[in-house]
C-alpha cells in the first residue's frame, strides 16, 4: 500500500470501534437487566422503575427519530403519548377491563395521534424550525387544557382510574402446581403481575426494534440527509415535506402506542402522568444525555435519568447519614437538595459528553 494511502487510514478508528463496542455492551447489559428485572428486583418500586424505563426508551427513541435523525424540533410528543393513554383509559373505564377496550380505545387514540400529526405536519413543516416548534408547543398546551377541562370524559385533573384485563391481575395464576397453588420461578410467583411486566417489556422491545429498522433502512438515510442539508436533499429529487410529515406521523404513532402500554401498566391516566410539560423536558434531557441521532443512546439516557430520579434522593440520604460527623457536608447532601445535584450531574455530563454519552463515545476520534 502506498504511503499516502496508508496515511489516509485514520489511526484512531480503533478507538471509535472500541467506543461503539462499549456503548453496545452497556445497552445490552441494560436490556438483559430489564429482561430479568422481576427476578433480580422483585420489589414493587424496582419493577415500577424497570417498566418506566421500558416505556420511556420507546418514547425517547421515537422522539430521537424526529430531533436526532431528521432535525425536527417538536414539543408535542407528550400530546401523542397522552392520546394513546387516554384512548385506552377511557375505553377501559367505559367498557370494562377487557382486551376489546384496550384494542378499540388504544387504536382510537393511536389513530387520533396519526391524524393530528399528519395535519400538523402538512400545515406546519413548510415553515422554519422555530415556528414549527411553537406550533407544536401550542398544540400540546391546548391538549393539556382539554384533558383538564373535559371532566365528563377525562375526569379532569383527578384523571381516570380503571381495571385492566384479568390476565394482568396479581390474583391471576399463570401456572399452578398439583395443590392448586401458583408456581414460582426463582422465588417469583408466576402470576398476572409478572404477565403485566412482560407485556410492557416485550411490546417496548418490539417497538424499539422497529425504530432501529427504520433508521437503518433507506428511509433513515434520507432522513439524515434532510437533517444535514434540506435544500440539497430537495435538489436531489426527494420531497422533503412529504418525508418530514411521514416521519412525524411514524413518531406520533409509536409515542401513542407507548401511551397505551403506560396506561395499562399504571391503571391510571391523568394530565400529570401523560401530558405535562415536565415529561417533555424529561424526554429532551434523556435524548441529550444519551446522544441525539443514536438509537442506542435512548437506552442509556432513559436508564440514567430514571435511576437518578428514583434513587438519587435515597443515595444522598445514605451519604448524609454516613458523613454526619463531618461539618457542613451532611447539609450539602441533604436529600431535599437532590434536584440541585441532579442539575449538577446533568451539567457535568453535557460538559464531558457534548454529543451525549453514546454520541461522544461512538464518534470520538472520528475526525
Amino acid at each position: 500500500m502506498p504511503a499516502t494511502a496508508m496515511s489516509a487510514v485514520p489511526h484512531v478508528s480503533g478507538r471509535t470501534r472500541t467506543g461503539r463496542l462499549v456503548i453496545y455492551a452497556i445497552a445490552l447489559a441494560i436490556g438483559l437487566a430489564l429482561a430479568v428485572a422481576p427476578f433480580i428486583f422483585p420489589d414493587v418500586r424496582s419493577q415500577e422503575v424497570a417498566a418506566r424505563i421500558c416505556v420511556f426508551i420507546v418514547l425517547v427513541a421515537s422522539y430521537d427519530l424526529l430531533i436526532g435523525y431528521t432535525g425536527i424540533v417538536s414539543f408535542a410528543h407528550t400530546m401523542f403519548f397522552g392520546l394513546g393513554a387516554y384512548g385506552a383509559a377511557i375505553a377501559l373505564k367505559q367498557m370494562g377491563p377487557g382486551w376489546d377496550a384496550v384494542f378499540l380505545g388504544g387504536g382510537a387514540g393511536i389513530l387520533a395521534a396519526a391524524v393530528l400529526a399528519a395535519l400538523i405536519g402538512v400545515l406546519s413543516l413548510r415553515v422554519k424550525a422555530i415556528f414549527f416548534a411553537m406550533v407544536t408547543l401550542a398544540a400540546a398546551s391546548v391538549m393539556l387544557v382539554l384533558a383538564s377541562q373535559l371532566s365528563e370524559i377525562t375526569n379532569g385533573e383527578d384523571g381516570l382510574v380503571y381495571a385492566i384485563p384479568a390476565l394482568f391481575k396479581p390474583a391471576t395464576k399463570l401456572l399452578t402446581n398439583a395443590n392448586g397453588r401458583v408456581e414460582t420461578l426463582f422465588g417469583v410467583a408466576l402470576n398476572g403481575k409478572l404477565a403485566l411486566y412482560y407485556f410492557v417489556f416485550l411490546t417496548s422491545a418490539a417497538m424499539f426494534w422497529l425504530l432501529t429498522r427504520i433508521v437503518r433502512s433507506p428511509l433513515g438515510s434520507v432522513l439524515e440527509a434532510i437533517r444535514e442539508n434540506e435544500m440539497r436533499t430537495e435538489a436531489l429529487g426527494y420531497r422533503v415535506v412529504a418525508y418530514r410529515t411521514a416521519v412525524f406521523v411514524i413518531a406520533a404513532i409509536v409515542a401513542a402506542i407507548a401511551g397505551v402500554v403506560w396506561a395499562v401498566w399504571l391503571r391510571y391516566t391523568g394530565p400529570a402522568s401523560t401530558l405535562s410539560f415536565s415529561i417533555m423536558i424529561d424526554i429532551l434531557l434523556m435524548v441529550v444525555i444519551g446522544g441525539m441521532g443514536t438509537m442506542v443512546g435512548s437506552i442509556i439516557g432513559v436508564t440514567l435519568m430514571s435511576l437518578a430520579q428514583y434513587y438519587l434522593k435515597d443515595l444522598m440520604a445514605a451519604a448524609a447519614e454516613a458523613t454526619a460527623s463531618i461539618p457542613l457536608l451532611p447539609h450539602v447532601l441533604e436529600p431535599d437538595r437532590w434536584l440541585l445535584w441532579l442539575g449538577l450531574l446533568f451539567i457535568l455530563l453535557v460538559y464531558f459528553f457534548p454529543a451525549g454519552i453514546a454520541g461522544t463515545l461512538m464518534r470520538k476520534g472520528a475526525h
